[in-house]
C-alpha cells in the first residue's frame, strides 16, 4: 500500500471531524445562536445521560467476550502510560516554560488527558471503511474498531476523574472552595469551554478536606506514618466517586456483563435473539452520539476564538508533547509490549493503542478547569489550536502507523 493511499485514507476522517466541527462553530456564532451555551448545556447533559452510554452498551455488548477480554487487557495499561507519561512531559514543559502557578494545572491535564474516546469513534470506523486499509475486510475491521475505541472510552473515563482529577487538584490554590452549591455549578457548566458532560455537585470535596484539616497530627504515635495516612486521606477524599461511576463507565461495565455473560447475551445479542430490540434501540441512540459531541467541539472552540490569556510557549510546548513526544514514545512502548509478547499479532489492535499517544487533550479537562473554576478562556485558547493543529498532526500520524503495521 502507497503512502499516498495511506495518506488520503488517513485524511478522509480527519477531514470529516473537521466540516462537523466547523458546522457546530457555525451554530455557535451570535448571529444563529444555534448552539449558544444553554443549548450546549442541554445537549451535553443528553449526550452524557443518554448518547454516550448507549453507544458503550451496544458496541461493547456486540462485540467483547470473555475471550476478547482478556486479549485486551493491555489496553488499560497503555492508556494508563500516556497519562503517566503526558504527566511526566507536562512537568517538563512547565519548569522549561515557567509557567505560572495559576496554569500548571491546566498543563497537566492537557498534556496528560488525550480524547481517548470520540475522535477514536470517529476516526477508527472511517478507515476501516477506506478501500486502501490495511486492517482488512471493513465489516470486521468496523466492529472491532468500535468495541475498541468504546473500551478505550470507559477506561478513559476512569482515569481522567481519578488520576488526572487529582493531579490538577493538587495544582490548584483555592480548590476547596471551587464550588459552593449545585446552583453555582449550573451556572459555569452553561458557559463551559469544552465538555461539560458531568452532573451538579453539590461540593462534598471542600467539606472533606475541611475535615481531613482537623484531623489529629498523631494518631498511633509514629508522625512519619501519621503525615503518611493523613495525606493518603487528603488524595482519596479528593477522588469523587459519583465522576468515577458516570453513565459510561455503568454503561461500560453493563456492556462487559452482556458480552461476557452468555446466557444473557444470546438474549440480547444476536439475528435471533428474542431480545434482540433492546440491542437495536441502544444502538440507534448511540449513533447520535459522534455528530452531538464533534458539533458541541465545534461550539465551545468559539471561546478560543474570541479571548486570549496565554504564553505562546506554553501553547507549542503542549502542542509539541502531544503531537510530537507523545506518539514517538508510544511507538517504543507498543513495539516493546508487542516484543514481550504482551500485544497480540491483530495490526488494528496495534493501531488503536498507538493511536491512543497521538490525540489532542480530552473535553474533559475543560470540564475540570470549570469545576475549579481556573484557567477558562486559557483552557479554549488551548482547546482551539490544539485541535486545529490535530487535523495535520493525526493525518501524519495515522499514516505512518498505518504503513508501520502493513
Amino acid at each position: 500500500m502507497g503512502f499516498l493511499n495511506l495518506l488520503i485514507a488517513a485524511l478522509e476522517p480527519v477531514v470529516e471531524v473537521l466540516l462537523v466541527t466547523a458546522v457546530g462553530l457555525l451554530l455557535a456564532i451570535d448571529r444563529i445562536d444555534l448552539l449558544g451555551p444553554n443549548a450546549r448545556r442541554s445537549l451535553n447533559h443528553i449526550v452524557f445521560y443518554v448518547f454516550n452510554p448507549a453507544l458503550i452498551v451496544a458496541n461493547l455488548s456486540d462485540t467483547i467476550t470473555f475471550t476478547s477480554l482478556v486479549k485486551l487487557w493491555f489496553m488499560p495499561v497503555n492508556i494508563l502510560l500516556t497519562f503517566i507519561i503526558g504527566s511526566a512531559l507536562a512537568w517538563i514543559l512547565i519548569k522549561i516554560t515557567r509557567t505560572p502557578p495559576h496554569l500548571q494545572s491546566l498543563v497537566i491535564g492537557c498534556c496528560s488527558a488525550g480524547n481517548l474516546g470520540n475522535l477514536l469513534l470517529i476516526i477508527v470506523p472511517a478507515v476501516c471503511e477506506e478501500s486502501n486499509s490495511p486492517f482488512g475486510d471493513s465489516s470486521t475491521c468496523s466492529t472491532n474498531g468500535e468495541a475498541y475505541a468504546s473500551l478505550s472510552m470507559a477506561v478513559g473515563s476512569i482515569y481522567i476523574w481519578t488520576y488526572v482529577y487529582v493531579l490538577m487538584s493538587m495544582n490548584v490554590k483555592d480548590s476547596t472552595t471551587s464550588i459552593k452549591s449545585s446552583g453555582e455549578t449550573s451556572e459555569m457548566f452553561s458557559e463551559t469551554c469544552t465538555e461539560a458532560l458531568l452532573p451538579s455537585d453539590n461540593g462534598s470535596t471542600s467539606d472533606d478536606s475541611a475535615n481531613q484539616d482537623e484531623l489529629p497530627h498523631t494518631i498511633f504515635g509514629v508522625p512519619f506514618l501519621d503525615t503518611t495516612i493523613h495525606r493518603i486521606k487528603n488524595v482519596t477524599a479528593k477522588i469523587k466517586l459519583k465522576m468515577v461511576f458516570a453513565p459510561s463507565t455503568i454503561a461500560a461495565a453493563v456492556g462487559f456483563i452482556i458480552g461476557t455473560a452468555s446466557p444473557i447475551r444470546k438474549l440480547i445479542i444476536g439475528d435471533s435473539a428474542p431480545l434482540r430490540v433492546i440491542y437495536s434501540s441502544a444502538s440507534l441512540l448511540g449513533e447520535a452520539s459522534i455528530p452531538s459531541v464533534t458539533l458541541i467541539i465545534g461550539a465551545n472552540l468559539l471561546g478560543g476564538l474570541q479571548r486570549s490569556g496565554i504564553s505562546f510557549s506554553v501553547i507549542i510546548g503542549i502542542i509539541a508533547v502531544r503531537f510530537i513526544f507523545l506518539p514517538l514514545l508510544g511507538v517504543v512502548v507498543v513495539k516493546a509490549a508487542h516484543h514481550f509478547g504482551m500485544v497480540g499479532s491483530d495490526s488494528l489492535y496495534q493501531f488503536i493503542l498507538l493511536l491512543q499517544f497521538s490525540l489532542p487533550p480530552g473535553v474533559a479537562v475543560g470540564t475540570i478547569t470549570q469545576l475549579f473554576q481556573t484557567s477558562v478562556s486559557e483552557c479554549s485558547v488551548i482547546m482551539l489550536w490544539t485541535y486545529a493543529v490535530a487535523s495535520l498532526a493525526i493525518t501524519l500520524w495515522t499514516t505512518f502507523y498505518m504503513w508501520l503495521l502493513s
